[in-house]
């Protein structure tokens, strides 16, 4: 993970979404690690389906590295104020997926992760009384 320096995102919502949040990101990824924690901080756009104009974003997403899982948690709003989101474990040689998914209120987050031969997908789903989304991040090395 600590050779990965850019991301890149398709937003996709599907019949059941009220949102209707499609469109494409893409940025940089600082990471930082610090003993069995890493840190992804993104930075870069996004730009709706249909329009001229992107919108800037921000993320941090810290990743705690255990024997028998990765627990995933999202740093937006600082350290002391991080959401954890769902711990991945081994689906296979090369996939984790979210042991359990993360409630929000009414909607349900999972994921899937994939390790590829220069960098990492990861396969965010999205489902709820107004959600339908898929979002497929690729973070890649230069």
């Amino acid at each position: 993970m600590p050779s990965l320096s850019r991301f890149e995102f398709v937003a996709q919502s599907g019949a059941g979404s009220a949102v209707g949040w499609d469109g494409w990101g893409s940025g940089t990824v600082d990471v930082a690690r610090q003993q069995d924690t890493v840190r992804f901080f993104e930075s870069g756009t996004f730009t709706p389906d249909g329009q001229d104009r992107s919108i800037p974003m921000r993320n941090v997403y810290r990743w705690d590295l255990h024997s028998e899982r990765i627990s995933l948690s999202h740093e937006r709003r600082g350290t002391d104020a991080a959401v954890w989101l769902f711990d991945l474990i081994a689906s296979d040689e090369d996939t984790l997926v979210s042991a359990e998914v993360h409630q929000c209120a009414a909607d349900a987050y999972s994921a899937s992760l994939t390790l590829v031969s220069d960098g990492i997908d990861l396969e965010w789903r999205i489902v709820g009384p107004r959600k339908d989304e898929r979002i497929l991040y690729r973070y890649r090395v230069r």
